[in-house]
């Protein structure tokens, strides 16, 4: 008996060390409220109703850890429905909270919703903004900075200080008007200017000798930008969650929905510098700039503004050719990045999906391979979860480019999970593309001009490519993405270019596996918003639904 007492004693002792164990391993949860409201600004100097998040413009950044768990309580207080999606947070196994009009019900006025999703295995720079209507144009956007935890190096030595910058053109016309131009028929007009965190002129303050990041986001609906600081060079050390080759540069180009992060050393003379975000591909140049400040300055900025690429494409390009995959950096987890081979993997399907600006009924929309996508009253993960017919075709859309009329439809793209794909952005068009794909980053194995054919595989980076979740498609032009089905989902494939989404160039990617299981997707979350033909109706038992 004494014996087994000691036993039961020893055994339980190692029971409680392993619960404590259990306990301090888990993951640590950040919960915060948002209220969404209107206010007043003067962005360009015209006072004009913006979007705030807790009276903030831009909205408050996120400050989190690899795999820590977000509660956020979002209420709306604008007359009108609202999202926020989380742009590049892959939400595994978790598209319920992916907050696009395919994933979610809007959240009515005077309502609420609490988004719970997991920064999972994701070190890097990322933003939040509205999905819904065109309220992106009006704010609520800010940065998402996930951090590494302290076993997790990074490839640089950490820096002195981090500063976040979310550029963006920005117009002085109110989102509802120009919702309604879109509504007309009619395409934006120019922006008014270009805003650095919703100001014309910011100031970012620094110790000679030391290193900063800059976290560069291009927050804006429609422009390319370029970033540059006077007299520095910025080395490029991440992409949207991928470490890179650390090569320096004088001036970055960041597409619209894109994000990079530089270190800046202040080897200078003592003195202010211009930053400057100014306009690509455009006739004319807007130009936002802030000022580097050295704690030791005696001396204000001065001399003209440095000059930054304005319509040279081949510059651009070459560049982008240049962003490489840091095969020998750890990601969120500790392996390299380039444990996974993906240049031996053989593609299961390939997709070519070409953009086009058709008029359709007399109004100017878009389409991919001819269909342009119509929002229905009922989420498509919810048409998906409750079986309800008619809300999407699953056919509506070919894999290819076809001749004939465009034509409005709700297109989804059936996939398997753990399908490899090759999707070529086919660009006929004469201004620049920007592709979004939630739940996932890709590979960008290449760029060409021209129309792409079989043979351009020859020219794909097999071997380093970047990972990223938003890749410009240059005018004329082609870019390739391999992407690896490994998120079962209802996931969004749009133009990151925000009229060209509105107006219908999306569809979305049904990533499924048909045997049911937690391991492969998470149960319908119990605070799920009901709307549309999804009214009414109740979620399965979840233990029956997933086959348990």
């Amino acid at each position: 008996m004494e014996k087994k007492a000691v036993l039961l004693h020893l055994v339980c002792g190692v029971l409680a060390v392993f619960s404590v164990a259990m306990v301090k391993a888990e993951d640590p949860y950040k919960f915060y409220t948002w209220t969404v409201t209107y206010g007043t600004r003067s962005p360009l100097g015209v006072p004009q109703q913006v979007i705030l998040i807790n009276g903030q413009f831009p909205g408050p950044r996120l400050d989190v850890v690899t795999n820590d768990n977000i509660i956020l309580n979002l209420i709306n207080k604008l007359d009108q429905p609202f999202l926020l999606t989380w742009n590049g947070i892959k939400q595994r196994k978790n598209s319920w909270q992916d907050g696009v009009l395919g994933t979610n019900c809007a959240i009515p006025p005077n309502s609420n919703y609490t988004y719970k999703f997991q920064t999972k295995d994701q070190i890097g720079s990322y933003t939040y903004f509205p999905s819904t209507q065109l309220h992106r144009a009006a704010g609520a956007f800010g940065a998402i900075n996930i951090y590494e935890r302290p076993r997790i190096p990074i490839p640089f030595p950490n820096p002195d200080g981090d500063f976040t910058l979310l550029v963006g053109d920005w117009y002085n016309t109110s989102h509802k008007a120009l919702q309604q131009t879109l509504d007309s028929g009619k395409s934006l007009p120019f922006p008014a200017g270009v805003l650095i965190n919703g100001q014309t002129s910011n100031t970012f303050s620094g110790d000679q000798g030391k290193t900063y990041m800059f976290r560069i986001s291009n927050v804006g609906l429609s422009t390319s930008l370029n970033f540059r600081i006077q007299g520095h060079s910025l080395k490029l050390v991440e992409v949207e969650g991928s470490h890179t080759i650390q090569n320096t540069y004088d001036s970055l180009d960041v597409h619209v929905g894109q994000s990079v992060a530089v270190l800046v050393t202040l080897n200078q003379p003592p003195k202010d510098y211009y930053i400057v975000a100014s306009t690509r591909f455009t006739r004319l140049v807007l130009t936002a700039t802030s000022v580097l400040h050295y704690t030791n300055s005696h001396t204000p900025v001065s001399g003209p503004v440095p000059a930054g690429p304005t319509y040279q494409i081949d510059w651009s390009v070459q560049q982008a050719r240049t962003f490489r995959w840091n095969l020998t950096a750890n990601a969120a987890r500790p392996n390299p990045q380039g444990s996974y081979h993906y240049g031996k993997v053989t593609p299961t399907k390939t997709i070519i999906l070409a953009n086009s600006a058709p008029l359709i009924n007399e109004k100017q929309r878009y389409a991919f391979n001819r269909v342009s996508y119509v929002n229905p009253d009922t989420p498509l993960k919810l048409a998906d979860y409750f079986n309800i017919p008619g809300v999407y075709s699953s056919d509506s859309i070919q894999t290819v480019p076809s001749s004939g009329s465009a034509f409005i439809a709700t297109p989804v793209v059936p996939a398997s999970l753990h399908d490899f794909l090759e999707i070529v952005f086919q660009n006929n068009e004469n201004t620049l593309q920007s592709m979004h794909l939630d739940g996932y980053d890709f590979w960008v194995v290449g760029y060409g001009f021209g129309q792409w054919t079989a043979a351009e595989r020859r020219t794909y980076n097999l071997v380093d490519a970047l990972t990223r979740h938003t890749a410009q498609v240059y005018p004329n032009s082609w870019t390739t993405i391999l992407v690896s089905l490994d998120n079962q989902g209802m996931w969004n494939l749009r133009s990151a270019i925000w009229e060209r989404q509105y107006l219908g160039q999306q569809f979305y990617l049904r990533v499924w596996n048909p045997v049911r299981s937690l391991a492969n997707e998470y149960n319908i979350p119990s605070n799920t918003l009901l709307c549309g033909k999804a009214l009414g109706r109740h979620p399965q038992n979840d233990l029956e639904f997933f086959g348990v």
